[in-house]
């Protein structure tokens, strides 16, 4: 137990100090919170307690605050994403087309609910409202990759094959 307790406070001290090489490129006002928030969130797939404790001190805001601007705009996150983010899009279009059962078949396949990360942490499930596809609706996307007229089965395949890697 000591051991794990001694692990986390070494990785909450780099943390730390990445978050304070990142800090100092910025001047200690409130109107660079987002972008700071942003280069934190491209730098480790999410925001981290830690980092935001030292962003509330560094530019003298409320760490409410702090959450209040990372759970407002859904490009923020607060839980690590797995290796590959599959978001099934709920828009109209897609959801006229069936995205819905697209969605429950991701569910069941990867054990996870929306919003949570394999146990692996090689898969996250979210979902959106447009990816800018309606004419290829129903659509999902794994990272930057959009899949169009999707089905239940082309899921199973699309998750199968990333399934089998490494």
């Amino acid at each position: 137990m000591e051991e794990n307790t001694k692990n986390i406070n070494c990785a909450e001290e780099k943390i730390k100090k990445e978050i304070n090489e990142i800090l100092e490129k910025y001047t200690q006002t409130k109107d660079n919170l987002i972008t700071i928030l942003n280069e934190v969130q491209v730098k480790y797939g999410y925001i981290p307690k830690v980092a935001q404790i030292e962003i509330s001190n560094y530019l003298n805001i409320a760490l409410a605050e702090i959450y209040g601007v990372i759970t407002f705009y859904s490009r923020f996150t607060l839980v690590p994403k797995g290796k590959y983010n599959v978001s099934v899009c709920l828009g109209t279009a897609c959801f006229v087309k069936g995205s819905r059962e697209i969605l429950e078949r991701a569910k069941a396949k990867l054990g996870i609910e929306e919003g949570q990360t394999t146990q692996d942490g090689k898969f996250s499930l979210d979902t959106t409202r447009c990816v800018g596809a309606c004419g290829l609706a129903p659509v999902f996307t794994i990272n930057d990759e959009v899949y169009g007229k999707a089905t239940v089965k082309k899921i199973d395949e699309v998750l199968d094959m990333y399934m089998a890697k490494e």
